[in-house]
């Protein structure tokens, strides 16, 4: 491979080589790769094997570059760099770094360098010489002392070539401080310089690789110099000794193989740096270069392992970076040449699946009922719930001491500072929503807990376990590096935590962490009657939360209002016995026929849902409130329960106003032989004859005046219009206030709910985008027709703007009532109507009126009139005095009066030929000789 060179070096006063006699020793040939390039005069250039392989320096001969930039600490003080320092050191890295090369050197023997010529490819003799090119560029000075060589005069005649042409630097009108640079070599806030980049790949230069997962770089183009430590990973390093100095004699396994990869990849490369986060003065990013992230690179080869807490930092990417030590692990690569998977194999039933959640366990697991009705309890994947604050936690997350028993009667629910916070987030974000589940890992039984299955649980794609930690709800579990036991969205997890912490909410919150005050009255009855009782009966409705169903008709439910739990019992039915189970030492009870199938019908409907009560009374002890219970979608739990024949009609229910339904869906049960009327064969009463009593027909009857201010909202083509009681005003505005806030705080997850028609809904008008109450009338496909309650206007809509309306704002009556105009028809011809409905909107619509009911109307709206507040003008008497509307034909008698007013102005509408009565009587339309 070495060749004898024709001509030697010999060392000039200052270690520079010049001519020597013949009997220096010659020079060699060798070849190589360039590693690195230290200065415009000086390389490394390592052998094309081996790994790492053996390296050499070679500084050019009979030339000198001007020195580069040093940083203070680097073996003396800072220094600055010499005008095209940088310049020269640039032109011979992009030409030769990871370049092969020939080379010729010697070592003079007074100097401690090798000093030679090199050439591009293999072969010097047709290769480009990289002396005289960066000569001929004006980058570096040829040395002129002494009797020069052939070779040392080439280089003499080439610079004074660039000389002349004014190259590099010998250009005449360049400033010598324009081609210094100003390096930042340390940072006061590096935070700060994370921030200015934001996340953006920055271009830079690895000047320097430290180990496989540490490197110094400088950033472009303000030359920040800054050492980066690789997101996410971990490679092998140097030892320390005792103190805190790198003990070469201790060779670490991997380590140089980890350094030489990144070296051969990255080292004086143009790559891009992401900056991530900072971990004291050292910066925390990831590296990409031409190939991809050189982290993954370095998992999938074994060399690198990854690293939760950077991991977390990564704005994306670290599924990648998962993925890549996985096929590392799997192939058994260098550090994993030992591995053994510790994760069992999973059946494919068990693995994925979708379901509906029916259940919540306090923070951390829920029920979930499959499609063909099996229920699979379902723990969320590395995260903990919040936990008694009198437990000993250590640094890993684990408790190191277990907090001492509480009494008989503690309930951690409430009493573990935001355990109830966490389990409202679960409760009303998935409770009957679907979710699919995916298997991550089953943690095996211990500390007499059983084994868990453990899963990742996605809403409308969204990580549920992700959504809880961001809250501050729930905490990471941590693990050991090689414990491949976790979530597959782990990282996502952690970053969540971080987020969480900065932030401090939840769990990370400064202030102390107060438990919730709970009057539990299923242990002290003594206040119900006194404290409670009085308030909750003159409540229309009082919202509540299923906590626990002990029976059909038997639960405790939670009312945030009064921070009470009581026991409820459901009024004005009997309901079978539920069976038992052993407890406590005492013996399982069988229960009544249908009695589990009752308890099944209600957990399935309640339980953990917000239902709206009304409480009536108490039992006899006092330790119970009795009461009528309606559900999230407004059913009356009694009326459902007695129509699916799992419940009879009590008789203390014949003095509720429910109980004609009552009465009616047990006879609707009795009918179909449902249930616990299965073999019922019904009695056939004797016949009475019951003979009505004639009404007189002469009786008077008088029309009531009544009337009520309104303000009309919507009028519609049949001439009915809907109308807000002025008086209730303010009432509406505070309930459109609370909807509104509501549905910002907690936006619906879209797709999530399937519409019926009939349900109450919340639905997003199109013209403000706003949520408002609203009563679905139709389904066509993906659009719903609904009315809005609360104004009476009607919009179709796609499903997807629809949500449940929350259970607070169902049990609030409908602000805007239907009426039909009395008396009062519309013309046949279709733009006469479009006039009539035209003034009457000029004249009532959005304005404040006197309202008057006529007559009410079984099943239908009632019919009113209308005026104004101030002249008292009949409005539907107007518009038959104008001529745009016809007066109704009607026989009541306590109409009589009114509707004879209404023909005397319809008969001077048309003897002055007035609108619709211009050309005649059009009503001898209807004449028989017309038809």
């Amino acid at each position: 491979m070495a060749t004898a060179a024709n001509t030697t070096a010999g060392a000039a006063k200052d270690g520079a080589p010049v001519a020597t006699t013949a009997a220096t020793s010659p020079a060699k040939t060798l070849s190589g790769i360039v590693k690195q390039v230290l200065s415009g005069d000086t390389v490394v250039i390592r052998a094309s094997k081996g790994a790492p392989p053996p390296e050499k320096q070679i500084t050019f001969s009979h030339v000198l570059a001007p020195k580069l930039a040093r940083r203070p600490g680097a073996g003396g003080d800072e220094t600055k760099d010499e005008a095209w320092a940088w310049e020269s050191r640039e032109f011979l890295r992009k030409k030769l770094i990871g370049q092969e090369v020939t080379f010729t050197f010697d070592k003079p023997a007074n100097s401690n360098r090798e000093y030679g010529f090199i050439w591009l490819g293999k072969d010097k003799e047709t290769g480009e010489n990289v002396v005289e090119s960066i000569v001929r560029e004006g980058l570096v000075t040829v040395r002129r002392e002494g009797r020069p060589t052939p070779e040392q005069q080439t280089l003499i005649e080439l610079e004074d070539q660039a000389r002349a042409a004014g190259r590099g630097k010998w250009a005449q009108n360049c400033n010598a401080l324009d081609k210094v640079r100003n390096i930042k070599w340390s940072h006061e806030n590096p935070a700060h310089i994370v921030d200015v980049y934001g996340g953006k790949p920055v271009k830079a230069i690895i000047e320097h690789v430290r180990d496989g997962s540490t490197v110094r770089a400088f950033l472009l183009p303000d030359f920040h110099y800054i050492t980066l430590m690789i997101s996410g990973i971990r490679c092998p390093g140097v030892k320390l000794d005792a103190d805190g100095k790198p003990d070469l004699s201790v060779k670490v396994p991997f380590a140089d193989e980890a350094r030489y990869y990144v070296e051969t990849r990255l080292l004086q490369r143009d790559v891009e740096i992401r900056l991530e986060s900072v971990n004291n003065s050292n910066f925390i990013g990831s590296i990409l270069y031409p190939k991809g992230n050189i982290a993954e690179s370095l998992l999938r080869e074994g060399l690198a392992k990854c690293v939760d807490w950077s991991m977390a930092v990564m704005k994306t990417g670290a599924d990648k970076l998962r993925a890549a030590e996985r096929i590392a692990k799997e192939k058994r690569l260098r550090q994993w040449q030992d591995y053994q998977a510790k994760t069992p194999a999973f059946n494919s039933k068990e693995k994925d699946f979708t379901g509906t959640v029916i259940e919540v366990f306090n923070g951390d697991a829920v029920n979930v009922r499959l499609a063909n009705g099996q229920v699979k309890k379902v723990f969320f994947s590395s995260i903990r719930p919040p936990r008694d604050q009198r437990a000993v936690v250590g640094t890993d997350g684990e408790e190191i001491v277990k907090a001492p028993p509480r009494g008989k009667n503690y309930r951690p629910l409430y009493e573990i500072p935001h355990m109830f916070d966490a389990r409202e987030f679960l409760r009303k974000k998935l409770i009957n929503k679907k979710v699919q589940c995916n298997l991550d890992y089953i943690s095996p039984m211990r500390d007499n807990f059983p084994e868990k299955h453990c899963y990742t649980v996605l809403i409308g794609g969204q990580n549920v376990a992700e959504a809880m930690v961001a809250k501050g709800l729930a905490t990471c579990v941590r693990y050991r590096q090689d414990d491949d036991q976790r979530s597959s969205a782990y990282d996502q997890l952690i970053a969540a935590e971080q987020q969480a912490i900065k932030g401090l909410k939840g769990l990370h919150a400064k202030k102390d962490n107060a438990t919730l005050r709970v009057n539990d009255l299923t242990v002290d009855h003594s206040r119900i009657k006194v404290q409670y009782l009085p308030s909750w009966q003159r409540a229309l409705r009082t919202e509540s939360i299923v906590e626990f169903v002990a029976s059909g008709s038997r639960l405790r439910i939670f009312i945030p209002k009064d921070s009470c739990l009581v026991t409820f019992l459901l009024a004005g039915i009997s309901c079978p016995r539920s069976s038992r189970p052993a407890l406590n030492g005492v013996p399982a009870q069988e229960g009544e026929p249908f009695g589990d199938e009752a308890l099944t019908f209600t957990r399935e409907r309640v339980l953990q849902r917000d239902v709206s009560v009304h409480i009536d009374t108490t039992d006899k002890a006092g330790s119970s409130v009795i009461g009528w219970l309606w559900t999230d979608q407004n059913v009356n739990l009694s009326v459902a329960l007695v129509e699916e024949g799992l419940a009879e009609v009590h008789f203390s229910a014949e003095k509720s106003e429910y109980y004609r339904m009552l009465k009616s869906a047990e006879d609707r049960a009795k009918a179909t032989k449902k249930n616990i009327w299965a073999n019922y064969v019904e009695q056939v009463p004797e016949e009475k004859v019951v003979i009505e009593e004639e009404k007189d027909e002469k009786t008077p009857v008088e029309r009531k005046v009544n009337y009520e201010n309104v303000i009309v909202t919507e009028i519609t083509e049949s001439l009915t219009f809907f109308a807000q009681s002025v008086d209730n005003g303010p009432k509406l505005e505070t309930l459109m206030a609370k909807l509104h806030a509501d549905f910002q705080a907690n936006p619906p997850i879209a797709g999530s709910y399937t519409p019926k028609r009939g349900d109450l809904v919340a639905a997003q008008f199109t013209f403000d985008n706003q949520w408002y109450r609203a009563k679905v009338e139709r389904i066509q496909g993906t659009n719903a027709s609904v009315l809005y309650i609360d104004y009476g206007n009607k919009e179709t809509l796609p499903v997807s703007r629809l949500a449940a309306l929350p259970p607070a704002f169902s049990s609030e009556k409908p602000h805007a009532t239907e009426y039909v105009l009395a008396l009062v028809t519309l013309p046949a011809d279709n733009e006469d109507k479009e006039e009539a409905l035209r003034a009457f909107s000029d004249d009532v619509l959005n304005h404040k009126v006197q309202l008057n009911v006529e007559m009410k109307v079984f099943g239908g709206p009632n019919l009113a009139t209308l005026h104004d507040p101030t002249t008292k003008t009949d409005f539907g008497k107007q518009l038959v005095a104008e001529g745009l509307a016809l007066v109704e034909k009607r026989r009541e008698r306590k109409l009589k009066e009114l509707l004879e007013q209404y023909r005397v102005a319809q008969e001077a509408a048309l003897a002055a030929h007035l609108a619709i009565w211009k050309y005649g009587d059009i009503t001898q339309d209807d004449a028989p000789e017309f038809r």
